[in-house]
């Protein structure tokens, strides 16, 4: 890249005077490109073993239970069998069983899944986390909550919350 170019693409930001005003700011426009719907198909394979990964005993997947010291897989809260991946149309959706019927923990343990595929997959993939039909006493509830993009993120702007999903998803080297 020649001085010029590098000159051109570099922000200039020019500093207070010492009289306070603001010198001229430069302008930053930002553009987006839009990528064609393929642009991910040659990582297909290795973003179903991702998705797949959350049901592996693999410590960097390893989800823990919010309460017991075991993961979701040991608690048999998620399983193989109820995670479905759809590469052609960017979409995954995850049905998980909490362990009993009015599970208090069944919002963190869906909202950590969700965040596991959020922080894993590529942002264009459309994730569908439900509990499994007839598992939990209110299944409707959790289930609008876990797949409203809003509610999710003000989950995800509390503090102790995330700090709870953190845990869960931090590694376990037992």
């Amino acid at each position: 890249m020649s001085v010029s170019e590098e000159k051109e693409n570099s922000l200039d930001f020019q500093p207070l005077d010492p009289n306070g005003d603001e010198k001229e700011k430069p302008s930053l426009e930002l553009s987006f490109v839009s990528l064609p719907p393929n642009y991910f198909a040659p990582f297909a394979a290795q973003i179903e073993i991702m998705v797949s990964g959350l049901i592996n005993a693999n410590p960097i997947v390893d989800i823990k239970d919010p309460e017991h010291p075991y993961s979701l897989e040991e608690l048999k809260v998620i399983t193989e069998d109820a995670i479905e991946v759809d590469n052609e149309r960017s979409y995954v959706r995850v049905t998980f069983t909490p362990t009993v019927e009015h599970c208090s923990m069944a919002t963190v343990i869906g909202l950590c899944l969700r965040v596991k595929l959020m922080r894993s997959l590529p942002s264009h993939y459309k994730m569908d986390i439900r509990v499994a039909p007839g598992t939990h006493a209110t299944e409707a509830a959790v289930n609008k909550q876990l797949n409203d993009k809003e509610r999710v993120a003000a989950a995800l702007e509390n503090p102790n919350l995330l700090d709870m999903v953190d845990e869960c998803l931090a590694p376990s080297y037992a």
